[in-house]
């Protein structure tokens, strides 16, 4: 009968009620099963008295003729007492059995064959691991198999020759696990063209073919059981089915009822059966490792023979011990790493051991069988065999008892013990010399004695199935639990929930980070973190790349088809999406260049060019425009080549010209692909150039409400949560207590709050009573700063972390309930019953990677307020160096101006490089070297007033190998100074002047010498009379000014070498000023002035506050390389102007791409690189011979990716009288394969660009079009090479980060 359900009570009338049971159930009254409730759960919870009735629905039902009660527990009071009550149906049967060397053949009717759907069900049972169940063939190869492999089903989808192609072409689906255990399970295939859906027992996979292949033209014919001789042509090894099918269906028909009536359609071959009928095993079960099973046997032969099967998980555990009958050593057979060992204890001789197979924890059934003769140890495990010589000589006498699984606890010293514990496992098929065991007489206690053994049953079970492990992670088992190996999914914890990377470069930023590579956008949702690029500035871009790096070029003539550039991107569409959905702004920059014809217009009506989106919907209008203007940038602001069009390339003119624009429209975004017609022209030619997809905001990290009162909430739908769930928030509060979320069920919940001041507690209840985890800190939590909470709870655990306190962990019950049941609406802020509520500030609240929108809900709802203030308390710390924060409505920002340093936290360090006589002066008024007509006295005496100091902080960092050196020099109108050098033997002096009548203060600090290469710091803080001096990390030191308390007049500050003589500075300061700097020097700051910063500002050169001389460029920071290099080794030099070297790299990547046999090779960076206002976006300038031009240094490490290589083109024209670095970027995939032929082109081209540069040097500068409308050019190559690189001008600064 099919089981639905059981109903139980106690003894009538009595005290004797059973409070815990196990179910099991069998067809034949052996080889029992037990029946669970729900994953780890087995035990039904019974009675509580004698007369209440106790009913279980059983989900899912399941088809017995035997049921076993096993009672677990029972009133300590009485006794036990049960009364039963089972319910079900009546059940049909049908079955045929197959011996392994036969099969069935039916064929389908034209009646029963269905043009859209084919359905193939039946139930099957067998004690073999492998076989084939069902096989249908078709044309060209093409088949679908369903084969038993090591006890689990395979769907193999094979699509034919036709398809070898296709990446559908080879398909196999695998479900079930441990299905060779003798019980009946359920198989059903949908065949619906190119879907299929392969369910087992209730698990079930769905494969949907992409382009044509359909299992719906196969052949009428199918086999079960095997696959008929004349069709074993099959790629991969099969065996035919040994064991029992029950109400096979084929399409709604009986297969086995026709089969026995012998119709036509209905082909038996072999020795085939309508019964199932098999001689019974019975299996043992060893539950724990305190298990064991004690069998007697006649001692004294001279002759150990033992056989047995076994199956585990467990990698070790004993297996047998049995002692020799002569001495103290007894025979030992071991479980260890996976491999079985049988010795001698204790061990005589380890070269005695014998150790046979690998592997064996794999759940299967190995056979074993080991024998102990006069002087050889021999040892076979399935097919392999092994044996050894021992060291005991003559006769042996087996002993009276055999211990398999371990060995009695009242039994100490009978060596039985192991460090390795007892198996737990299966056995079966026991045998002691020609004795066949009979487990059901140990368990009538006839036979020998047992202790925590399930016999007839096999109760192993596949914890892996299914997989708890999420996002990629690899399942593993022991008998009691599961792990997750989460290596290389970009996951963590026990079963890979938790992502390794931030959400969104915005959450990355506020960690304090300055780049990043990776982001998961959905937390610990089912996307995988993807591969973006993180540009901290003062608003963090996320920036996505794809492989159209360069100019696209296409060429069409009439009648071609339309010719599609495609771009794949490093994140998935659906990564692609979610990055856009939390992103609140979103822009890609698209340049069309168009040759002589026209390609933005409309033909007839139509677009002749237009671009995709991710939505796959086609758009013609172009940067700047709306989507419904099919505008370009140029027709918005009314300056189009011809004013008839909206495009510079809607103009049918004889030129080559660009329409370049910005796409903002973040719906739309990104491009896929391009697609360009001909319009009917003879020949056209246009190129496309389109930048990484880029994104600011993160809409979800500042979402955020504040709840004024403790009975105001925000409800969201029920949290879905059943097997893992996490949540995360940020919150801030004064107040003591507080519900953050709560969710409820019948009797399960979730719920996470501020218990006290100093504790955050989660506490929830899945059916194994409550739970609590909870974290306390040594400060209070309610101090009015931001704390981010992150919960999660999940089959194997339940952990809480607070900010960077050690989080708390609670492990999961091994056998227990795993499924959290909610159903009421989820409560933020508060609770159900209005008590308790939270007062303070929520925000970036996640649950299961979904993000709630706090803002909206709490627009609509009394008590609770959006957004939130006051977010410098707990990001300030992140502005460094003298940076101060300033508040945002949605975050906080880092105000550099009073700091030496720049970027998003002011923590980049500013630095140049200073070649022999070079200097940088910073005035402090820029109108100081005017012409004035007042006397000079009234003028000193104004500058006096204005700029007297009684304290400043001056700090610099510096490396240099050159000693004396000068470092810096502060002067004044009234001939006072600071001066900060290196004396000759490398050693720091101070020196301040702030009296002119009287000799400077001089101060020594450290005998070491600091022109060492390395690179130091220095901090100089004076108040009046007192100046504090930091070098490095060694201990602040004190000395006292005898020459003043003021700095009067403060009229400049130098760097490098001073012209002339400085007044009134004494010898030493003069000897250093005249010999200057040779170096690297950074973070120069002398109270609120930076002149290091000011000259990298864009402003720079219309400043008349910083004047630069001789050879000073911006470098990497001072501490990336080795000083007293020239500043060109990262890249940069001084320049007067552009020349062939800059262009050589765009040749070379030419004749490289013609060489390569490549489309497209983009333009690569040539140095020194131009400034903004060239257009090309790059940061780096240089400053030559009296200029007052910006100069950046920011070349960092990472600039550039690894597929670009570094050539040197030496020979430049005479005027730079230097070697030139220039960058080309090749395809490893191309150098791969031509590499000898790219090594002779660079070789030849390196050495006729030099030739062509010493002859030509003039020839090689080319005019800038600043216009976007360049003049006629013969080529579109010609006229492309000049465009900027749009995919690397994006990026100011660009590191790789994964989120």
């Amino acid at each position: 009968m099919k089981v639905t359900a059981v109903a139980t009570q106690g003894g009538y009338g009595s005290s004797n009620w059973v409070t815990g049971y196990l179910l099991m159930f069998s067809d034949s009254g052996r080889n029992w099963k037990q029946y669970q409730r729900e994953e780890g759960l087995w035990a039904f919870p019974g009675n509580t008295n004698a007369d209440s009735t106790v009913h279980y629905r059983l989900q899912p039902p399941f088809e017995a003729r035997f049921l076993r009660f096993l009672p677990v527990a029972w009133n300590p009071k009485g006794r036990i007492g049960m009364r039963i009550e089972v319910y079900g149906c009546a059940y049909r049967s049908e079955m045929v059995n197959f011996d392994g060397n036969s099969s069935l053949l039916f064929t389908f009717s034209q009646k029963s064959v269905s043009p859209t759907k084919d359905v193939i069900s039946l139930k099957f049972k067998t004690r073999q691991s492998n076989g084939i169940l069902l096989h249908r063939e078709g044309q060209n190869g093409k088949h679908v198999t369903v084969e038993l492999v090591k006890g689990k089903l395979i769907l193999f989808l094979n699509a034919g020759d036709a398809h070898l192609h296709s990446p559908d072409a080879r398909v196999a689906l695998a479900l079930g696990s441990l299905l060779d255990d003798q019980h009946w399970h359920s198989v059903r295939l949908e065949l619906l063209g190119t879907r299929v859906n392969f369910t087992v027992d209730e698990h079930t996979r769905h494969f949907q073919a992409e382009g044509e292949p359909s299992y719906l033209d196969l052949e009428h014919k199918i086999s079960f059981g095997g696959i008929p001789e004349h069709r074993k042509s099959m790629a991969f090894p099969h065996k035919n089915f040994t064991g029992c099918f029950e109400n096979l269906y084929g399409n709604g028909v009986d297969i086995i009822d026709l089969s026995e009536k012998h119709e036509p359609q209905a082909l038996i071959m072999g020795n085939v059966s309508f019964s199932c009928s098999y001689p019974q095993m019975v299996p043992v079960t060893f539950l724990s490792s305190r298990s064991y099973m004690a069998l007697p046997h006649t001692a004294g032969e001279d002759r150990v023979a033992i056989s047995f099967q076994f199956r585990t998980w467990n990698r070790a555990g004993l297996l047998v011990m049995s002692r020799i009958q002569r001495g103290s050593e007894a025979i030992v057979l071991v479980l260890i790493d996976g491999k079985l060992r049988l010795s001698l204890s204790p061990p005589r001789h380890p070269a005695g051991d014998v150790t046979a197979g690998a592997g064996l924890n794999d759940g299967q059934w190995h056979s074993v069988s080991l024998s102990v003769s006069r002087n050889q140890l021999n040892l076979k495990v399935d097919t392999n065999a092994a044996s050894a010589a021992h060291p005991l000589h003559g006769q042996i006498g087996s002993g009276d008892t055999y211990y398999f699984g371990g060995c009695p606890e009242s039994s100490p010293g009978s060596g039985c013990e192991s460090p390795l514990g007892g198996f737990q496992g299966c056995l079966r098929l026991i045998s002691i010399g020609d004795t066949v065991v009979n487990p059901i007489l140990v368990q009538q206690g006839a036979l020998g004695s047992f202790s925590d053994l399930q016999i007839d049953s096999c109760g192993i079970t596949d914890r892996c199935l299914p997989s708890y492990c999420e996002h990629g992670g690899e399942c593993s088992q022991s008998w009691n639990s599961f792990s997750c190996d989460c290596a290389r999914t970009g996951y963590t914890g026990a079963t890979c929930h938790s992502s390794l990377y931030e959400q969104s470069c915005e959450a990355l930023k506020h960690k304090g980070e300055p780049s990043g590579l990776y982001t998961d956008s959905d937390g610990s949702g089912p996307l995988q973190s993807a591969l973006v690029y993180c540009n901290m500035t003062d608003s963090a871009w996320t920036s996505v790349q794809h492989n159209g790096t360069g100019v696209a070029r296409v060429e069409s003539s009439p009648g071609d088809s339309p010719r599609p550039v495609l771009f794949k991107y490093t994140a998935s569409m659906e990564q692609l999406q979610a990055i856009v959905d939390r992103s609140e702004h979103c822009q890609q920059e698209l340049a069309f260049h168009c040759g002589p014809s026209r390609h933005s217009a409309h033909h007839g009506g139509t677009p002749v060019s237009w671009w995709v989106g991710r939505t796959n919907e086609t758009h013609a209008y172009w940067g700047g425009s709306l989507p419904e203007a099919h505008k370009c940038t140029c027709g918005l602001e009314g300056r189009c080549t011809d004013s008839q069009y909206h495009c510079h390339c809607a103009a049918d003119r004889n030129e080559w010209t660009t329409d370049m624009g910005v796409l903002s429209h973040k719906e739309h975004l990104p491009v896929t692909q391009v697609v360009m017609t001909n319009a009917g022209q003879a020949h056209t030619e246009a190129g496309y150039t389109l930048g990484p997809l880029l994104c600011q905001g993160d809409s979800s990290f500042w979402n955020s409400a504040s709840f004024n009162t403790e009975t105001s909430y925000l409800h969201f739908p029920t949290f879905q949560g059943e097997l893992s769930a996490d949540v995360s928030f940020f919150f801030k509060t004064t107040a003591s207590s507080g519900v953050f979320v709560e969710n409820l069920g019948i009797t399960d919940f979730i719920r996470l709050e501020l218990r006290a001041p100093t504790e955050v507690t989660f506490s929830f209840d899945v059916g194994n009573g409550p739970c609590e985890v909870t974290v306390r800190s040594p400060t209070p939590f309610n101090d009015n700063l931001w704390h981010h909470v992150s919960a999660e709870r999940k089959v194997k655990e339940a952990w809480l972390r607070v900010d960077e306190l050690p989080p708390r962990l609670q492990p999961a019950p091994v056998d227990g309930h795993t499924r959290l049941q909610l159903n009421s609406q989820l409560f933020v802020g508060g609770t159900a019953s209005r008590q308790r509520g939270f007062l303070g500030c929520m925000r970036s609240l996640q649950l299961n990677g979904m993000f709630l929108d706090l803002e909206e809900r709490a627009m609509m709802t009394p008590g609770v307020q959006p957004g939130c203030a006051g977010h410098c308390s707990s990001y300030g710390h992140l502005c460094r160096n003298g940076g101060s924060c300033q508040e945002r409505a949605r975050g906080v920002a880092c105000d550099c101006a009073s700091s030496a340093y720049d970027g998003p936290f002011c923590s980049r360090e500013i630095s140049a490089y200073f070649g022999s006589g070079s200097s940088m002066v910073y005035n402090f008024q820029e109108h100081y070297n005017h012409t004035f007509s007042t006397n000079s006295s009234s003028l000193a005496a104004l500058l006096q007033e204005e700029l007297t100091l009684t304290g400043e902080v001056a700090t610099l960092s510096f490396r240099t190998a050159v000693a004396p050196s000068l470092l810096l020099f502060v002067s004044s109108f009234r001939e006072e100074y600071l001066s900060v050098i290196l004396v000759p033997n490398g050693s720091l002096q101070i020196r301040y002047k702030l009296d002119r009548h009287k000799e400077p203060d001089v101060f020594n600090f450290d005998s070491k010498n600091l022109a060492d290469g390395q690179l130091h710091h220095i901090k100089i803080n004076r108040e009046e009379a007192v100046v504090f001096v930091e070098v490095n990390q060694s201990p602040r030191r004190q000395a006292t000014l005898s020459s003043g308390t003021e700095f009067n007049a403060v009229k400049s500050l130098m760097l490098g070498t001073i012209l002339g003589k400085p007044p009134g500075a004494d010898p030493d300061t003069r000897r250093a000023a005249a010999r200057g700097f040779s170096g690297c020097l950074s973070a120069v700051r002398f109270g609120r002035a930076a002149p290091l910063k000011l000259a990298c500002s864009r402003g720079a050169a219309s400043s008349s506050r910083v004047t630069v001389r001789g050879h000073v460029v911006g470098g990497a920071q001072c501490g990336a390389g080795r000083a007293g290099r020239s500043p060109g080794w990262r890249g940069a030099q001084v320049s007067g102007g552009d020349s062939g070297a800059e262009r050589a790299p765009r040749i070379l990547g030419r004749v490289l791409g013609r060489v390569l046999g490549r489309r497209r090779i983009p333009r690569g960076p040539s140095l020194p690189l131009r400034s903004r206002s060239s257009g090309t976006g790059r940061r780096g300038r240089a400053l030559s011979e009296g200029g007052r031009r910006g100069l950046c240094g920011a070349w960092r490490k990472g600039a550039f990716p690894e597929s670009w290589v570094l050539a040197i083109v030496s020979g430049a024209p005479a005027h730079a009288r230097s070697t030139r670095f220039v960058w080309v970027h090749l395809d490893a995939r191309a150098v791969g394969k031509d590499s000898g032929v790219v090594a002779v082109v660079i070789f030849i081209l390196l050495c006729v660009t030099a030739i062509a540069i010493h002859v030509h040097p003039h020839r090689w500068l080319y005019p800038k079009n600043e216009s976007g409308v360049s003049k006629p050019r013969g080529s579109a190559e010609t006229a492309l090479r000049s465009e900027p690189d749009v995919q690397n001008a994006g990026s100011e600064r660009q590191k790789e980060y994964f989120f």
